[in-house]
């Protein structure tokens, strides 16, 4: 098939065509076939295929969220006695299974690496695996361990042949052209422009089907929420490139810079507020280095306004995970602002942003690679967003970690820490002056009890 030379940006009219390839594709191919009779494109002949194909203990990608393969998924899980212990690897699961929940245990495993709403009751209840990793890092670590196949939605393809893998890039996006792809066209996915494309013919097989994508709406911002934003919001200078999370804050936060100048996005997720911002005008990108004037995402989760937005719509970009999230490309854009959300902190400004104690609740995500990339950026800022208190009142800045509490953010990467009572700034600060910046931004009622333990542990008054 023809087409520009590995490592060559071509730009196309309303299209970016990354090609991430070492070589060929029919080298990743080679000697790889899947036998489907009729040359069918129905779901069931082409999962019975790939079922017979795969050797046990196989290993295969399922995208992030929407960029699952529904049908071709149903039509494997159907035909999974014919599999010998082949994992399934995948981050932030949208869509509750048999495997998932262990029904097909000795045959499909479910492997996550980043726990959602699913996944977490699952991985409580053992009948999954979870990868603990750096968004940025998961797809070095997934091509390492020599994958089968990637399975994965996709658009339905342009008049030129190119699908693209929709709402999402990720780490799938990564593997294009260095593992073999099996791709369902989705009459419903959204046709997307940036490094997540590939010629139809580049894929082992294929297969249509027509479905909705799962909607997740935006988080409501309490009022609590509300007032933490603020303090972050005031904060973000004109002329921003900003990644923001998931929750109530964050939502909070894009929901006060309509009135903004010029700001500009790179983020992991491409969420229904950040249509907000640019229909207002705020977002312009003009500033940026890389993709000027284009909004840069890695996966798109949210309603069908969202999704409609994003069709055919070339100011946004999606690219591999390990180009979004790279700390040092991050870092090349100016005034970069990252805002994520943790669930403790303790004295020293340790995040724990994916346990609840030993209690795992999501995963590490982005959140350490844009830190640690607003930190590189000329005039960055990284900020932690936290209420001040759990629902039942406990302190959420507490003088040490729950026991079992999983690191997600070390202290020497925070940059912020941001509750309702104001911004504890710790960057090039020393242990005390921690300390005292952390327990100035904790709850009132238990300002008293943490300097206690301040002392006690010798942070402050040495």
């Amino acid at each position: 098939m023809p087409g520009p030379p590995c490592g060559v940006l071509d730009v196309n009219a309303a299209d970016i065509v990354r090609w991430w390839c070492s070589g060929p594709l029919a080298a990743i191919t080679q000697g790889v076939k899947l036998t489907i009779p009729g040359d069918s494109h129905e779901p069931a002949a082409v999962a019975a295929a790939i079922v017979d194909w795969l050797p046990a203990k196989a290993d295969i990608i399922l995208p992030i969220a929407n960029g699952e393969p529904v049908e071709l998924m149903n039509e494997i899980e159907a035909n999974a006695e014919g599999l010998r212990s082949v994992r399934v690897h995948q981050m932030h699961a949208l869509r509750d299974r048999p495997y998932i929940r262990g029904e097909l245990e000795g045959h499909l495993r479910h492997v996550s690496w980043f726990l959602s709403p699913i996944t977490r009751a699952a991985f409580a209840a053992g009948t999954i695996d979870f990868a603990p990793a750096n968004y940025s890092e998961v797809p070095q670590f997934l091509e390492e361990m020599n994958p089968s196949v990637v399975l994965a939605a996709a658009s339905p393809p342009d008049a030129h042949g190119y699908v693209s893998l929709g709402v999402t890039g990720s780490y799938t996006a990564a593997l294009i052209g260095r593992v073999p792809f099996v791709l369902e066209i989705n009459e419903q996915m959204p046709r997307t422009f940036g490094g997540n494309r590939m010629h139809i013919d580049e894929a082992l097989a294929w297969c249509h089907a027509s479905y909705p994508l799962v909607e997740v709406p935006a988080a409501v911002p309490s009022g609590r929420d509300l007032r933490i934003a603020e303090r972050v919001a005031e904060r973000v200078p004109d002329g921003a490139t900003m990644q923001l999370g998931i929750g109530g804050i964050p939502t909070g936060v894009a929901s006060l810079l309509t009135d903004r100048k010029n700001l500009a996005i790179h983020t992991e997720l491409f969420a229904d507020p950040m249509v907000d911002l640019i229909e207002s005008g705020a977002v312009t990108g003009i500033n940026k280095r890389a993709y000027n004037r284009r909004s840069v995402a890695t996966f798109a989760l949210g309603t069908k306004r969202l999704y409609d937005f994003l069709d055919l719509n070339d100011a946004v970009v999606f690219l591999p995970v390990n180009e979004t999230n790279d700390p040092r490309r991050i870092g090349r854009e100016d005034n970069f602002v990252s805002i994520n959300a943790t669930l403790e902190v303790d004295l020293v400004g340790q995040c724990a942003s994916e346990t609840l104690g030993t209690r795992f609740f999501s995963g590490s995500g982005g959140q350490a690679d844009f830190a640690r990339g607003a930190q590189y950026s000329k005039g960055g800022d990284g900020y932690i967003v936290l209420a001040s208190t759990t629902r039942q009142g406990a302190t959420r800045i507490v003088p040490t970690l729950q026991p079992g509490a999983v690191v997600t953010t070390m202290k020497n990467t925070v940059d912020h820490v941001v509750t309702e009572f104001g911004v504890a700034t710790l960057r090039g600060r020393t242990l005390a002056e921690r300390a005292r910046a952390l327990i100035s931004v904790a709850h009132p009622d238990h300002r008293g009890d943490l300097e206690i333990a301040a002392r006690k542990h010798g942070l402050i008054g040495r």
